[in-house]
């Protein structure tokens, strides 16, 4: 049984189909990754833990999992566009084949950011693996390698994804209620 908040307007994408969808996605990154030694899963937090620990509680080929934390906010609030990294990861990438893992694109700011960063670092190869594509949005072209879902021009909450720290552990992808968001948090 689903759950629902006040603050959500519609369930999106509910917990069936993205458990459905981590597994297909889980079972093509196996296969890919089959010959390799060792994948690095490079999740992005906080919006991609819950993502990235379904992913890889079905992955069948050998990982390993670190994370990076960034910011794209200004002291505002506002989105500034300037991406930022506030925890880098805790081991070299060079010469490992490195997964990203995020929960979301919309401008592509952050995954071109990542992109560019962790090249930089010679891994033997980066993917990316993103929960949800927002191409409306899209202000940079991004590769994604592995998409769980498109989604419309909306603000998404849950499995992961919140709007001002709450709604994080819904174990849905919910549209958040239109007078909830503060204008100062229209963006990503």
């Amino acid at each position: 049984m689903t759950r629902k908040n006040s603050d959500i307007d519609r369930v999106l994408i509910d917990e069936a189909t993205i458990q459905q969808r981590v597994c297909e996605l889980a079972h093509q990154v196996s296969e890919d990754y089959a010959e390799e030694d060792e994948v690095l899963l490079v999740g992005i937090l906080k919006g991609a833990f819950i993502f990235l620990a379904d992913l890889a509680r079905q992955l069948q080929v050998r990982h390993a999992v670190d994370f990076m934390a960034l910011s794209s906010y200004g002291l505002s609030g506002a989105a500034s566009g300037a991406v930022r990294i506030i925890m880098d990861l805790r081991q070299p990438v060079e010469g490992k084949h490195v997964l990203l893992v995020e929960d979301i694109v919309d401008t592509g700011l952050t995954l071109d950011y990542l992109n560019k960063t962790l090249e930089s670092r010679r891994p033997a190869s980066l993917r990316s693996c993103v929960l949800l594509d927002k191409a409306a949005r899209r202000e940079v072209d991004v590769p994604i390698d592995y998409l769980g879902f498109e989604i419309p021009d909306v603000w998404v909450v849950g499995y992961g994804l919140d709007y001002a720290d709450q709604h994080r552990t819904l174990p849905y992808i919910g549209v958040l209620r239109r007078e909830v968001v503060s204008f100062d948090h229209q963006d990503r």
